[in-house]
């Protein structure tokens, strides 16, 4: 079997890591795992089970959740304990405090575990806040994608929009700065840039110029690595 690499993808929310890893996947043939949809799920359930605050309940209750992710039709379908919530885990109210649960350190171990079984024989471009730093620190290429606050604001207003949620873009924007703090400066694990990542910027490019970014970074990593993708 031919060598394939691990791509690793990280950056804040909204700034279109998502919707290019699943085309750089989709492009290497490659499977891709958003690992935040792990972390949503969890938060899912916590909230279900009003456990927001008792960090010991909530680490129990990640440890007996049974997450399954598959990419189907360009889309996460995430199964827990076999319940679809694929749909769930993308409102306003998980946005709001999924970084909270994130933050949790025995959360956070207990995931990276699964993420990194996941992903251990490569072909695979998983993305989140931690890929590059904690669940594959020997990524064959990791990747730092970034945008300014109100182009992600916009895109993640025009998200929820889409999907029939009108959310005020001040709140948004409100979202995402608590977000952000909570994400990097959080003692497990937090969100930052590894002096090895490549950066990019999308805050004025098209989706598909930030895929052929992304992939002539990883084509030359690739060259450089002797594998043919």
């Amino acid at each position: 079997m031919s060598k394939k690499l691990i791509i690793a993808i990280d950056g804040p929310a909204g700034s279109g890591k998502s919707t290019s890893a699943k085309l750089v996947a989709k492009r290497l043939n490659y499977l891709y795992i958003d690992t935040g949809a792990m972390y949503r799920a969890v938060t899912l359930f916590v909230l279900r089970n009003n456990l927001m605050g008792k960090t010991d309940e909530i680490i129990q209750l990640a440890n007996k959740l049974d997450i399954v992710l598959n990419f189907i039709d360009g889309e996460t379908n995430i199964k827990v304990n076999g319940e679809d919530v694929s749909k769930e885990i993308r409102s306003f109210e998980i946005n709001s405090n999924v970084s909270e649960i994130s933050a949790i350190e025995g959360v956070r171990k207990i995931l990276v575990k699964k993420q990194q079984e996941m992903g251990k024989n490569g072909g695979v471009v998983m993305e989140g806040r931690d890929i590059t730093t904690v669940v594959f620190p020997n990524a064959d290429a990791k990747i730092f994608i970034t945008a300014g606050i109100d182009e992600r604001a916009e895109r993640r207003a025009k998200e929820f929009s889409e999907k029939g949620t009108l959310i005020p873009i001040d709140k948004v924007k409100e979202n995402l700065k608590n977000r952000d703090f909570i994400d990097s400066h959080r003692e497990a694990s937090p969100l930052t840039k590894t002096p090895d990542s490549i950066e990019i910027d999308t805050s004025n490019t098209t989706i598909d110029e930030q895929v052929d970014l992304i992939l002539n970074e990883v084509k030359k990593i690739a060259f450089k690595k002797g594998i043919k993708i």
